[in-house]
């Protein structure tokens, strides 16, 4: 049986979940999608995608649920093909009930994976959205294209907010060859909150992402520093918990910071009341070496029929009436 909606319009969730590779069974020209289609070493088949969608679908229905007791308000989205898998994930069981719309703009990223946002209609209004483009070049002076940055401007409950989603570049090929990109991805984003800042100095902005680093190093501790902000994540990290777990070591690459103006108590605004991992058990690895971990979809090409290889993590805002 479902549980009964409980109605408490004063906590909105605010969240951001990689979905691990997120693509649709059909053959793009344009995108490097080979490994997922149905005739691919993974065998990336309809059947096997419907149950993604829908095990997605049911999880990000109950991020922040035990205290909001509802849905959750604003999600980011990491590793989305493209709007159809949008499409099909919103309409999925869990989630067609609810008034969902989302902001999506195709990325150059080579893998062809994008970020995107999906947002509750009934409570937060679009006002603009646009994408910022990351100019990255590898050791040869070749162009590496990776994910856009979106930027989000809209209106919760009337209250205007700025949401940037982010997926920086990954440590595939070693954390230190790769951190410059990940610096310039950092730098990218306070260039963007300066813009944002000329035009509204009070503006209140939340920074979300799989920054592809942790609370403390450089590319996002930046952000702290050089701006009003804070980063509630820097104390959810440790030795025994986070959102992604590689080779049995836990790390907190996905976070959400926000400017420390959240933390104000005004009248008809939102105040920051607690963030967390969204780590419950049925998005866990039950058994075998990675038991704790998420619980994801492929391990390499071996099927497994899970979640994603992240948890998703979110922020409750309070509105203060």
């Amino acid at each position: 049986m479902a549980d009964r909606e409980i109605k408490n319009s004063d906590y909105f969730t605010v969240a951001f979940y990689n979905l691990e590779n997120l693509f649709d069974t059909f053959d793009d020209q344009y995108t490097n999608d080979n490994d997922f289609l149905p005739k691919s070493e993974k065998h990336w088949t309809e059947k096997r995608y419907r149950k993604k969608i829908r095990k997605l679908g049911y999880a990000i229905s109950r991020i922040g649920r035990q205290t909001a007791k509802k849905h959750p308000t604003i999600v980011g989205l990491a590793e989305v093909e493209n709007k159809l898998v949008i499409k099909d994930l919103l309409e999925s069981k869990a989630l067609k009930e609810y008034n969902y719309r989302y902001v999506h703009y195709d990325s150059p990223d080579e893998r062809g994976i994008d970020v995107a946002l999906i947002y509750d209609a009934d409570v937060f209004k679009v006002m603009h959205s646009e994408v910022f483009s990351l100019n990255l070049y590898d050791e040869d002076g070749n162009r590496d294209y990776t994910r856009d940055i979106l930027l989000v401007k809209g209106k919760l409950k009337n209250e205007k907010i700025y949401i940037l989603v982010n997926h920086w570049p990954s440590r595939h090929s070693g954390e230190e060859l790769t951190e410059p990109h990940r610096i310039l991805a950092s730098n990218k984003v306070l260039e963007i909150i300066d813009i944002i800042k000329s035009k509204d100095s009070n503006a209140k902005i939340i920074v979300m992402g799989d920054f592809n680093d942790g609370p403390y190093n450089k590319s996002v501790k930046q952000l702290v520093n050089k701006e009003d902000f804070y980063n509630p994540m820097e104390s959810l990290k440790s030795y025994t918990r986070g959102s992604v777990n590689h080779r049995l070591e836990w790390y907190l690459f996905d976070q959400i910071l926000f400017s420390t103006n959240f933390f104000e108590i005004k009248q008809n605004s939102h105040t920051f009341s607690k963030a967390n991992i969204f780590d419950s058990e049925f998005l866990k690895q039950y058994k075998g070496k990675y038991k704790g971990g998420p619980f994801r979809t492929y391990v390499g090409l071996k099927y497994k029929g899970g979640y994603s290889d992240h948890f998703p993590v979110y922020i409750h805002l309070k509105r203060i009436s």
